[in-house]
């Protein structure tokens, strides 16, 4: 059984390093099943999002050099939802938590593929010293 975990481990590690596959492959499948392109991109944004949490954590965990960096990226969601149900709550005086929810998700999906171009970036251009020893 050990087996099937590994070989979900490394599938996620290898989709995780490179985002756009898991995005597109989302998209194509969502156009070939008869999805409206907005609707198609939407699911693509939403599946890639749990990619990019790994890879943006991994990266920023590298870059500081403790383990913080998925902490950090559920705390910014978890403030991000605040403020959302906070709004919310003024607006209309009530939450609706599936909005909160997919508001928090897909504004991730834009602030983590920001993050994960920089801290690429950084990455390829300075590795860390980290890595080297």
């Amino acid at each position: 059984m050990s087996w099937l975990w590994n070989a979900l481990a490394n599938t996620y590690m290898v989709l995780s390093g490179l985002p756009f596959i898991p995005f597109l492959a989302v998209y194509w499948i969502g156009k070939w099943r008869g999805l409206e392109n907005r609707k198609a991109v939407r699911l693509a944004a939403d599946v890639t999002t749990v990619f990019l949490i790994g890879i943006v954590s991994a990266l920023l965990s590298t870059r500081t050099g403790s383990s913080f960096g998925f902490f950090f990226v559920a705390l910014v969601m978890l403030i991000g939802a605040g403020l959302i149900g906070n709004a919310q709550t003024r607006a209309h005086g009530k939450i609706n938590p599936p909005k909160i929810i997919r508001a928090v998700w897909r504004l991730s999906f834009f602030g983590l593929s920001i993050l994960y171009v920089i801290l690429m970036t950084i990455e390829l251009i300075f590795p860390s010293a980290i890595q080297s020893q």
